[in-house]
């Protein structure tokens, strides 16, 4: 089986297991987009994914993808950033990311903001981080915490070169996912209540995507599934 043939059939079941599952929740499936996660695979797999109907594509190592969107050139994919942003790689991840999800904390918003070029609009979503706040060991998710959500929210508003998309998380490590996504799609349902163009929320990935789809993701951030293991 060539590589053009295995992405373009695990593009089409993935695609069939999100349909499926947004029937199943009594969702549409045309609300929900399925961003495919290519970081670490090259750039001949997106082509071919384009190929198999992919729109969207997320990526988190800014050199890579900004390689990547250069040479592929003028396909129609809406590019996501999907990683820890650094305010020093802010320029830099402003020249490739049509959207941000990582937003979470003001000097980020800040940093994209003042790298945003006269007569642009950078999508950018604030990340949730619904981990308890006390220290634990091991790896910790980014993210702001609940509770300081509406804080950062107000200074990405007020940023005039950003545009509030929507939230953004990552399932908890301490907790289950359904109850983390659970938080942040009452979280998110708040913001739309003042904010109706801030439609997007993002959450779930390959394993978890079905918890994502039940709280009421809209977009799904989906790499192993589609495109194996790096």
């Amino acid at each position: 089986m060539t590589r053009r043939t295995e992405l373009r059939d695990s593009w089409r079941r993935v695609s069939a297991q999100v349909a499926t599952e947004c029937i199943r929740h009594g969702r549409s499936p045309e609300d929900v987009t399925i961003i495919a996660v290519t970081k670490g695979h090259p750039m001949r797999d997106i082509e071919y994914l384009a190929e198999a109907g992919v729109t969207d594509i997320g990526e988190s190592r800014d050199a890579e993808a900004h390689a990547k969107r250069t040479g592929i050139g003028s396909l129609p994919l809406r590019w996501h950033c999907i990683g820890q942003v650094q305010t020093n790689k802010a320029a830099k991840i402003v020249a490739w990311a049509d959207v941000v999800h990582s937003v979470d904390r003001a000097r980020v918003a800040q940093a994209l903001a003042a790298a945003v070029p006269p007569g642009r609009q950078l999508d950018v979503l604030v990340q949730v981080n619904t981990d308890p706040q006390s220290p634990m060991p091991g790896p910790a998710r980014g993210g702001v915490s609940p509770a300081d959500v509406a804080d950062l929210l107000s200074v990405v508003d007020n940023l005039t070169q950003l545009r509030l998309a929507g939230l953004m998380t990552v399932a908890p490590l301490q907790t289950d996912a359904t109850v983390g996504f659970e938080l942040v799609a009452d979280l998110h349902r708040q913001l739309q209540a003042s904010h109706p163009g801030a439609h997007m929320f993002s959450a779930g990935m390959s394993g978890d995507f079905s918890q994502a789809i039940a709280a009421g993701a809209t977009h799904l951030r989906i790499g192993t599934a589609i495109l194996g293991s790096r």
